[in-house]
């Protein structure tokens, strides 16, 4: 199922405030990864925004270049990297995948290195899980 349907595009102002405000978040070259589960009724487990700053990039054909690589490839990567890594939760998990980079990479570049931040971020989510449980789920 590599589709990326409208449902699992964060569009919500209020959930990207609520991310940005209160998400944590842990930066691997050249993403910086913001994530924050919210009890929200959902029909995928993750939404997702993959933004690049305008700064940076001055010119939108290159901003779109980087976020089309990006979303393609978050969308061949979501299932076995994110979707089987993530515990059952009735939570949704809001996820900004930012390019930090310098210049504009080819996609396999992206490909490895959006690998490993979803990697990082299944063990970081594992991780809060474990103290919660310790916690006694508070």
């Amino acid at each position: 199922m590599n589709t990326f349907n409208k449902e699992e595009r964060l569009c919500s102002r209020k959930l990207l405030d609520l991310l940005f405000k209160n998400g944590s978040s842990f930066l691997l070259y050249p993403f910086r990864v913001s994530y924050l589960y919210v009890p929200v009724e959902h029909q995928f487990p993750v939404q997702v925004v993959i933004n690049v700053a305008k700064k940076r990039y001055k010119r939108a054909v290159d901003r779109n270049l980087i976020k089309r690589r990006s979303r393609e490839a978050y969308r061949l990567q979501k299932e076995q990297g994110l979707y089987n890594l993530l515990p059952e939760s009735e939570e949704l998990l809001l996820l900004s995948l930012q390019f930090v980079g310098k210049k504009i990479y080819d996609y396999s570049f992206f490909e490895k290195k959006l690998a490993a931040a979803l990697k990082r971020l299944a063990s970081a989510i594992a991780e809060v899980n474990e103290i919660k449980k310790a916690d006694g789920g508070n």
